[in-house]
């Protein structure tokens, strides 16, 4: 009789892994779904007005360029858990992008797929976070693709991150019965490397974080801030700190590239930022001005974790001009990275500021980490 239940349940196990599962026809929180079957955001930042870039308060978030499928979202968060989608299917999306650590890793320097020995190296760049990234023209730290579809590809097929192949990515989803099934569902087609990155795209599309109590604040609840980060968002916004010149509401960046004269860590090699892929002698040292939402939770900072805290941060911008930009490197540093014109920040302004950038906090919606993946590995690794 035990052997018979037994025999039972792994038949329906089997079934179940063989047909598949129905993807999601529900759009994630704060995005509704249209006629087309499209899941498009909404926020309280759609009613307002107010032009853009000028750093004010209540300004209306950029359109999205893309909007997706309930069905593309929910396949795009299966694949970014599951760790099939590597070569040694040891390494998912969320390995590095972790949902208790701002979707970042709290490393200073992401960890690189195994070596011939079986164990992680580092690579020379941190994990950045993807909160909000579907508001952004311009993706890795260097700005180098202008796509989030494209994006997701270069850690796949990077031999010291992911080190898949497209031709190994598509095999192996394609071997996968219940993955045939689930992109049926979203694409109608079988299993294909643009397809997958489409669905990845999806579903970091769906990272929103706009209901911090700084958003209370600009929506009008006047008690949202402490008094201390009240004087620190106006030190954030003043003329001396000028935070804001980039880091611009309501996204609290304006998404550009910025040579600030970071210092460069001793143990990597010389990081010419968008300089390795441009000629244009203003980009050399240039990284991508990241958001500041739920900042206070993706400690080291700067492109290889070069700050332990955000407190090193404000004395880095408020010291003198590149006194940490690489020796090697003739920089033309950003226009705002000079903060003795108009004298410099105090410590008091300093610790205000950084008591304000608490107030970015804002996971409420922080999707849930699946109990399982369609392919049946481990999703803790």
């Amino acid at each position: 009789m035990k052997y018979f239940s037994f025999t039972l349940l792994v038949l329906f196990m089997s079934f179940t892994c063989e047909a598949g599962e129905t993807l999601r026809k529900q759009c994630p929180p704060s995005f509704q779904k249209t006629v087309q079957n499209k899941c498009e955001l909404v926020s309280l930042y759609d009613f307002y007005d107010s032009p853009k870039e000028h750093g004010g308060f209540r300004v209306e978030l950029p359109k999205l360029k893309h909007s997706y499928t309930p069905q593309q979202i929910d396949l795009g968060k299966k694949l970014f858990f599951d760790p099939v989608l590597s070569k040694n299917q040891d390494m998912s999306c969320a390995s590095c992008h972790q949902l208790e650590k701002g979707l970042a890793d709290g490393l200073a320097r992401s960890i690189s797929a195994k070596d011939k020995n079986g164990k992680h190296g580092k690579l020379n760049r941190g994990t950045p976070s993807l909160w909000n990234i579907a508001f952004h023209t311009r993706f890795m730290w260097d700005g180098r693709s202008n796509s989030l579809q494209t994006q997701a590809k270069l850690p796949l097929f990077s031999e010291i991150e992911m080190g898949n192949t497209p031709e190994n990515l598509k095999a192996t989803l394609n071997g996968i019965p219940a993955y045939v099934d689930l992109f049926s569902q979203a694409y109608g087609e079988k299993p294909g490397v643009d397809n997958t990155a489409h669905a990845l795209a999806a579903f970091e599309t769906s990272l929103i974080s706009l209901n911090s109590r700084y958003d209370r604040y600009v929506h009008g609840d006047e008690n949202a801030l402490t008094e201390q980060e009240s004087r620190g968002h106006n030190a954030f916004r003043g003329f001396v700190g000028r935070c804001s010149q980039c880091h611009m509401p309501p996204l609290f960046t304006d998404g550009e590239l910025a040579v600030i004269g970071s210092p460069q860590p001793q143990d990597v090699p010389l990081d010419k930022g968008a300089g390795d892929w441009s000629n244009d002698p203003f980009l050399l040292g240039a990284f991508r001005v990241p958001t500041l939402r739920n900042i206070t939770r993706t400690a080291p900072y700067f492109h290889a974790g070069q700050f332990d805290s955000l407190a090193q941060v404000l004395d880095f911008y408020n010291d003198t001009r590149g006194h940490q930009a690489p020796p090697q490197l003739s920089l033309k540093l950003h226009w705002h990275i000079h903060m003795t014109a108009g004298g410099k920040l105090s410590k008091q302004d300093e610790a205000d500021i950084v008591a304000f950038l608490a107030s970015l906090e804002d996971e409420k919606l922080l999707p849930q980490k699946p109990i399982s993946v369609p392919s049946g590995l481990p999703i803790d690794l």
